[in-house]
């Protein structure tokens, strides 16, 4: 009987070496030690810590002698108490697919059931994700994925379904230089930048806050003209001493993170404005408090120190919001591509179109519905996460000026 040929196996052109285990000094250095004694080139690498558990792939040309490599490696991850795969054969590192995006996940809690349903609609759409960071774990887990294989588009339509029958928030961005450019956030104010409504507030001194507050729902549901029952609602306001603005201001409460937010992105150049429906009297004070660029509202009458329940020139109503966006756009230089705008109301909606990114915040329904994304939880700095920058970004930024974040609790 003739001996059977013997099998040689055809040598890879490359090995992918995956690395687990608790992470220490030196990990890292060891490895390539070996991998640079035999020569190879490194053409990938991808390295995380989660709790302090270390997760490193590298993918490297293969030495003519790959198995000697292998055991070397192999060798060296058991004297280091970790351990690891040496895959042949896996392809190089080609450019990823055509349709690459940014989508970011936010929830309070972000549940393993929600994640599952996301990444199966992402491989429904034929998509791939090919990366995941933490944003931030606390006061809400915020998770971005890069993705590649279908367009932003696409991608947004479907997952704006699931976030909606999840209950997290989901936001979807092209994974271009836009995200890492100076932009223009435009803001709405009341129910936005601050808590409740100012109009109401004012209302109150003159003892029609709940007859205020029942049209201003409705203007802001989309269901009356917003120029016609603001008139309405400031008619209301007549008499009351002018005195009563300050009363307001002072007890105004700004959405939490407001400061976090603006400080955090004025660090990094970006510009910001405000546009209300409310009055200049109050916003010029919060633009010149909080450092915000620009602002425009309407200016209430005031005689003999005394509102007189009028509105001195046009109203800032639905268009007129658009408008001074695109306004504040040409002043600071840049295309409404990148323009962020955030609001709440019926009368944000041509604003938030106008933008390259329009974000509902703890909106209405219709709003909600309209926008590029939505974002429900009660943190206004959670939008920064939307633009690729993480909580321990922040933290350590505010350490350098002497601004202490509280600790979370430990999980």
């Amino acid at each position: 009987m003739d001996a059977l040929p013997e099998h040689h196996e055809d040598p890879p052109k490359t090995l992918l070496i995956t690395l687990t285990g608790k992470d220490r000094p030196g990990v890292t250095s060891s490895i390539f030690s070996r991998l640079a004694a035999a020569g190879v080139e490194v053409l990938d690498i991808e390295q995380i810590v989660l709790r302090r558990r270390l997760v490193l792939g590298v993918l490297v040309t293969a030495p003519r002698d790959w198995k000697k490599l292998r055991t070397v490696i192999e060798e060296t991850a058991a004297g280091l108490g970790m351990n690891v795969d040496v895959d042949r054969g896996v392809g190089d590192n080609k450019v990823r697919r055509e349709g690459r995006s940014h989508v970011t996940i936010i929830g309070s809690p972000l549940k393993a059931s929600a994640m599952a349903a996301i990444a199966g609609r992402i491989a429904d759409s034929g998509a791939n994700i090919d990366r995941i960071e933490r944003m931030a774990r606390y006061p809400v887990t915020a998770i971005d994925l890069h993705v590649s294989g279908t367009s932003p588009e696409q991608l947004r339509t479907l997952l704006a379904i699931e976030a909606a029958t999840l209950g997290v928030d989901i936001a979807v961005q092209p994974a271009n230089l836009m995200r890492r450019g100076m932009r223009l956030i435009v803001m709405d104010v009341d129910s936005t930048l601050i808590q409740g409504e100012v109009i109401e507030m004012l209302a109150a001194h003159a003892g029609h806050a709940a007859e205020v507050a029942r049209v201003t729902e409705a203007a802001m549901r989309g269901e009356l003209d917003f120029e016609a029952s603001l008139r309405q609602r400031v008619s209301l306001l007549e008499g009351i001493d002018a005195s009563a603005l300050d009363e307001v201001y002072d007890a105004i409460v700004l959405a939490p993170g407001a400061r976090t937010m603006v400080r955090t992105l004025r660090r990094l150049g970006y510009r910001f404005a405000i546009v209300s429906g409310g009055f200049s009297q109050i916003t010029d004070r919060l633009a010149e408090d909080l450092g915000i660029h620009y602002s425009r509202a309407n200016e209430l009458e005031i005689v003999d120190g005394k509102l007189t329940g009028r509105i001195i020139g046009d109203v800032v109503d639905r268009a007129g919001k658009a408008t001074a966006l695109r306004e504040f756009a040409e002043k600071v230089g840049v295309p409404e591509a990148a323009v962020i705008a955030i609001g709440d109301g019926a009368n944000d909606l041509d604003m938030l179109n106008a933008a390259g990114l329009g974000i509902a915040y703890n909106a209405k329904p219709l709003v909600r519905s309209a926008a590029d994304t939505s974002v429900n939880v009660p943190y206004l700095d959670a939008i920064v996460y939307l633009l690729g920058i993480s909580r321990e970004e922040i933290e350590a930024a505010d350490a350098e000026f002497g601004i202490v974040t509280p600790a979370p609790p430990v999980a």
